[in-house]
């Protein structure tokens, strides 16, 4: 019932509001508009339904849309004030800064949140960037601690504290785990996109139903196993706690006989497996969802089993100084090695984990793990980055990695360029023909050129033509002849009185580049001044204009030329029909077995 009801709000009220939203967000915060993706109704139906997807017990997390709705407040609120709504310098650093907040309050790690606003969202980062992001997370941690949610003084539920030190034997062990988060993070991530393929393509009619039957099938799957059974976060503080003291659980009280910890060993792994199935259908449903802590708790179950095991051939586990392994810091570090593999962040993960637990000495093995994750995934990874820079280029959302390498061959602007451009010229139009250009296209910019030259004088967007006719309109009191001249020069002619002007719409500072330039200076052009579109020129005349989708396209075309579709090849649609034509395939069998045929479906469509 959870569940369907967050799919059904999503669907009716605010479809932006499903999904993580951190890809959106990198995008946004680029320099891209995605129109109510951080509005007021986004920011509502995710405030209501998230809490409804986590206490249905789906596998994901609250992470990713945390930072989502603390994005839309950092818009939402400065679009009230005039200093803040027109610039776009400003808006950005509200988004990053929000984004830090929700990091901050979901981990309990202020400092964490900042760095991953920088590590993740930033995509050119300022100093006082930097400041408030560092303010947003302070304020809302502190607020977060005055509430105490849990009544137990922890910010978030799986906060613990280690006293005992880690061995320099244990370091391969360290190792063992980085691996498991590389390939935890390699492997997630490729089939989770094949499977949102396979939703667009098949399921997008069925949103809701789709929720419904996965909450069916997590509950049903997961109520048979311990660590399953729990809420992620609480599951989390179990295998996260070091045995003695008040910690009382039943993997304290193993029996100590090889059969019974081989039980604990065997379960710890069921889990593992069931949860990454689980997160691979999950994350990307229709309803508010994220990856990090499901990724943290299949992380931290593969680490308990390792600690266990680990535990059962210690030589020392008894002598009179104490342990020499705790199984709980092991999950704590499998956590942090699957969160590192699928997120591709480094920095922001050790200092996340590291405030979850204040276990300062716990900072190199941290280090280890999150080193060779990352190993992993750069030297077998797609190189797409993490889940959310993935999910960008599967979707073909118009963003350009600054922390990427950008290899255009001995390709040539000219390859990349739109030759076929709708210009406006400086005189010759009338109103007829305005009206005409507004209603047959919906480019959001025009490059305005001299008549015969073709050499551009400035660029009016599609907004100040129509601010343009307003003000001409309101200024006449009439209705203005559709035969009336306009001109777009920034001087207009004085002995026409009729002459509509448009010089003061047309925005003469813009950016261009020579058609024989290189494609390193068109790719620092969008990234450090991040322009929407550049006039290319040859010999001062207009060749072509370039936007930043258009490099984004070609760059993936160029990819896919010699490496072919990194996310689904043509056997992966082969098997996806295959899975469609599934379910009518047994129902026909079943039939068989009894002598009847099938009758049509009746059914009540629940996603109309």
């Amino acid at each position: 019932m959870f569940g369907s009801i967050a799919a059904l709000l999503c669907k009716v009220f605010a479809p932006t509001a499903a999904g993580s939203g951190i890809s959106e967000v990198k995008c946004i915060v680029s320099g891209f508009a995605m129109d109510g993706f951080l509005g007021w109704q986004t920011l509502i139906i995710k405030s209501f339904a998230l809490p409804l997807v986590i206490a249905s017990g789906l596998s994901v997390g609250k992470e990713g849309p945390s930072v989502h709705y603390a994005a839309c407040v950092g818009h939402v609120i400065p679009k009230l004030f005039k200093r803040f709504s027109r610039s776009y310098v400003s808006l950005s650093q509200f988004l990053t800064a929000g984004s830090a907040a929700g990091v901050a309050v979901a981990f309990a790690s202020p400092i964490g949140g900042v760095l991953f606003s920088i590590e993740e969202i930033s995509s050119n980062f300022k100093l006082s960037t930097l400041w408030k992001s560092y303010y947003c997370a302070l304020v809302a941690t502190g607020t977060l601690s005055a509430m105490n949610p849990f009544r137990t003084g922890q910010i978030v539920l799986f906060e613990v504290r280690y006293d005992s030190d880690w061995r320099y034997f244990e370091i391969p062990l360290f190792v063992v785990l980085g691996i498991f988060g590389g390939v935890y993070g390699i492997l997630v991530a490729k089939f989770n996109i094949k499977w949102v393929a396979f939703r667009q393509q098949y399921l997008s009619n069925y949103a809701i139903r789709e929720v419904m039957i996965l909450c069916l099938l997590t509950s049903a799957i997961g109520y048979f196993n311990e660590f399953l059974r729990l809420e992620m976060t609480e599951g989390m503080q179990i295998l996260f706690h070091e045995c003695g003291g008040e910690f009382d659980h039943s993997l304290c009280k193993m029996d100590p006989h090889l059969s019974s910890k081989l039980s604990y060993f065997a379960s710890l792994l069921y889990a593992t497996v069931l949860r990454v199935v689980l997160v691979v259908v999950s994350y990307g449903c229709k309803v508010p969802c994220g990856i990090f802590v499901p990724s943290m708790a299949a992380g931290a179950t593969f680490g308990r089993a390792i600690g266990l095991l680990v535990e059962m051939f210690n030589p020392c586990a008894n002598a009179e100084q104490g342990k020499c392994i705790i199984s709980g810091t092991y999950a704590f570090l499998g956590a942090a090695a699957a969160l590192s593999g699928i997120t591709h962040l480094t920095l922001a993960v050790v200092v996340i984990m590291f405030e979850l637990t204040g276990a300062i000495k716990y900072i190199v093995p941290t280090m280890i793990v999150v080193g060779v994750t990352k190993i992993i995934n750069d030297r077998w990874g797609i190189g797409c980055g993490g889940i959310a820079d993935q999910m960008i280029k599967f979707n073909g959302m118009p963003f350009l990695d600054p922390k990427e390498e950008h290899d255009f061959g001995s390709h040539s602007i000219s390859d990349c360029m739109t030759d076929q451009v709708v210009v406006i010229p400086v005189s010759g139009y009338t109103y007829r023909d305005v009206e005409h250009l507004l209603a047959e296209t919906s480019f959001q910019s025009y490059p305005v050129v001299t008549d015969n030259e073709s050499v551009v004088t400035g660029i009016i967007k599609r907004s100040q033509l129509l601010a343009g006719l307003h003000y001409h309109k309101q200024l006449r009191h009439l209705e203005i002849p559709l035969d009336t001249p306009v001109d777009f020069s920034s001087t207009p002619p004085q002995d026409q009185q009729d002459v509509l002007s448009f010089g003061r719409f047309v925005d003469t500072q813009y950016y261009r580049v020579n058609i024989n330039s290189s494609f390193n200076t068109l790719v620092n052009i969008f990234m450090k001044l991040g322009p929407k579109l550049v006039i290319v020129e040859d010999g001062g005349r207009m060749a072509g204009i370039i936007c930043r989708k258009d490099l984004i396209k070609f760059e993936l075309y160029l990819h896919r030329l010699e490496h072919g579709d990194p996310f689904v090849s043509a056997k992966d649609d082969k098997v996806f029909a295959w899975m469609a034509n599934l379910p009518s395939k047994v129902r026909h069998k079943m039939f068989a077995l009894v002598g009847r045929k099938p009758q049509p479906y009746v059914t009540l469509d629940l996603d109309e």
